[in-house]
């Protein structure tokens, strides 16, 4: 497949001398894992340990650390870091002539979240026809969700499925919403998920979930025809779910198999 431009995706430049030990105090996951060869998905959290914004970091060699984020919110990402700056040696910086570049299938610069997502990287744009729909029907259909899903300080970073798809260390040290973060993964408290559905019918306008006794247990967060994802109650997950008049099934895609299995044993 040619390499696609995802033009909803926006570059911000963490550089100087102090980016990496800066982003280290904020982010979710270890920036030191960041290489070359290998990116890095993680997030940035309310004190609470909400997902204010998800993203992926490259390694931008002399450009310092590129944030490939939502471009919706990208300005909005770069002033909440610049909050953070302080005294630090950091530069803050929309690049808007770098852009988020993918291609599936792929077998090298794979998209940290999940191999099958494909390749990922950032560069110039050159002739990458525009790519994000089909991207998203793509990753709709193998079944990871993204930053739609994700939202901003709705949803814990660990009910995102950050935890199941490489988006936090448990042994990096502090950032912000640390705490909270950590409770839930030590005392197994992860009652809620991102979960790829199918929906079979036509949902109209509803977006409440409901189980066979018509009580509301999760949201619908993104469609795209028949796949969606659900901000779902985990123990809900092999029972009979509607959203409208249609029928909602789970999909135990293999990132999400080892949680729901806990979940509904």
């Amino acid at each position: 497949m040619t390499p696609v431009r995802l033009e909803n995706r926006a570059v911000i430049a963490v550089a100087g001398a102090d980016a990496r030990d800066f982003l280290q105090g904020l982010i979710t996951h270890d920036a030191g894992l960041l290489a070359p060869d290998r990116a890095v998905y993680a997030g940035l959290l309310s004190p609470q340990g909400k997902a204010l914004f998800d993203f992926i970091l490259h390694d931008g060699g002399d450009d310092g650390v590129l944030i490939d984020g939502a471009a919706a919110k990208a300005d909005a990402l770069a002033k909440r870091l610049t909050m953070y700056r302080l005294r630090r040696a950091v530069t803050i910086t929309r690049r808007d002539d770098l852009a988020v570049l993918a291609m599936w299938p792929a077998d090298t610069r794979l998209d940290p979240r999940w191999p099958a997502l494909g390749a990922r990287w950032i560069g110039k744009a050159g002739d990458a026809p525009d790519g994000a729909r089909a991207w998203d029907a793509h990753r709709h259909e193998i079944g990871v969700p993204d930053s739609d899903d994700v939202g901003s300080d709705d949803l814990l970073w660990l009910e995102t499925g950050a935890d199941l798809l490489n988006g936090v260390s448990f042994t990096k040290g502090c950032y912000v919403g640390q705490e909270n973060t950590a409770r839930m993964h030590h005392r197994d408290k992860v009652q809620r998920r991102l979960v790829p559905v199918t929906i079979d019918g036509d949902p109209g306008d509803a977006v409440e979930v409901k189980d066979g006794q018509g009580r509301a247990c999760g949201k619908l967060r993104s469609r795209r025809g028949q796949a969606a994802f659900v901000h779902l109650r985990l123990e809900e997950a092999d029972k009979t779910l509607t959203l409208g008049e249609a029928r909602v099934s789970v999909r135990r895609v293999g990132w999400l198999a080892p949680a729901l299995a806990e979940a509904t044993a």
